[in-house]
């Protein structure tokens, strides 16, 4: 598995090649005849073809009674933390159990009373970093890849589950969480007197809380017929019924492996096949799946 500076130099030189453009913000993606209009705050760009890689994660899945919480409870997400830093003096709520929750949770413990709430999700029961796993990751890596996809039933039921929930924890493991003093709790249920309320009833003093409860997309800005009612991508393989039209690394697209830095290349080459076919005149090949996705 590459360290964080190989995968930094991986695409920094893969960016090298081609006309990138950074801090553009796209407001609309709508048809323009047989062609697409891409409207930006620096221009409009008109493409025969446009791949959405945006990603799953854009706006943090907070619940609705964080309202309720007291206005000097400082309260986070995920996307926005950056480091304990940010965090005053007190104890510390992590919502949500997941990687981001644990990963979070383990950093927070060294210098704040913290505690983690959630459904435990599981966990890969080796060191991913260690030399001697390296054969259990590439075969693990493989059932992700392979046997975990739209196209098996229990890929499909681990994909509902993911979406839902959180897959298992890869790093962080259940015994560095209880070595650094982080205390498990139960789910975050709402919210009384201003205080965060536990599933088991109690409530709990804390100054700051940190929303580790997921993602959702954001294809609004997308002016097209290709969303289901929750407002995710309905589509095979990233291939959607607006011909021209794809995605690109989405949660679970088509397998567990499809928002990985390692796995997003299958699903890139069905989307390069598609738009080949399309460019050459030929009739683009059905993306093999069970039936649309929507995610």
């Amino acid at each position: 598995m590459p360290s964080k500076d190989e995968l930094a130099d991986y695409l920094e030189s893969y960016a090298a090649d081609l006309p990138v453009r950074t801090g553009v913000h796209i407001r609309r993606v709508t048809r323009s005849g047989a062609d697409y209009l891409v409207e930006s705050d620096s221009g409009t760009w008109r493409a025969q073809n446009v791949i959405v890689a945006t990603g799953f994660d854009r706006v943090p899945r907070i619940p609705a009674f964080a309202s309720e919480l007291r206005p000097d409870i400082v309260q986070l997400d995920a996307g926005s933390y950056r480091g304990p830093d940010q965090v005053g003096p007190g104890g510390v709520l992590v919502v949500g159990a997941g990687n981001s929750g644990a990963d979070i949770a383990l950093e927070l413990a060294v210098t704040h009373r913290t505690h983690l709430s959630g459904r435990h999700p599981g966990q890969v029961p080796w060191r991913i970093g260690q030399p001697w796993a390296r054969p259990l990751n590439r075969l693990v890596f493989w059932a992700f890849a392979h046997v975990l996809t739209t196209t098996t039933p229990i890929g499909r039921r681990a994909r509902a589950d993911v979406l839902a929930h959180s897959g298992p924890l890869i790093r962080v493991k259940s015994r560095d969480l209880v070595a650094a003093g982080v205390q498990r709790v139960p789910r975050t249920a709402g919210a009384r007197d201003g205080l965060p309320v536990l599933d088991d009833g109690r409530t709990l003093d804390v100054s700051t809380v940190v929303w580790c409860t997921g993602f959702d997309p954001d294809h609004s800005w997308i002016e097209l017929p290709v969303l289901d009612a929750q407002g995710r991508p309905v589509h095979e393989r990233g291939v959607t019924d607006e011909s021209g039209l794809y995605f690109l690394g989405l949660l679970f697209q088509h397998s567990l492996a499809s928002s990985m830095l390692n796995g997003v290349g299958a699903d890139a080459s069905v989307v390069a096949r598609h738009i080949a076919d399309r460019s050459a005149g030929r009739e683009p090949v059905a993306a093999p799946t069970s039936g649309p996705a929507s995610a």
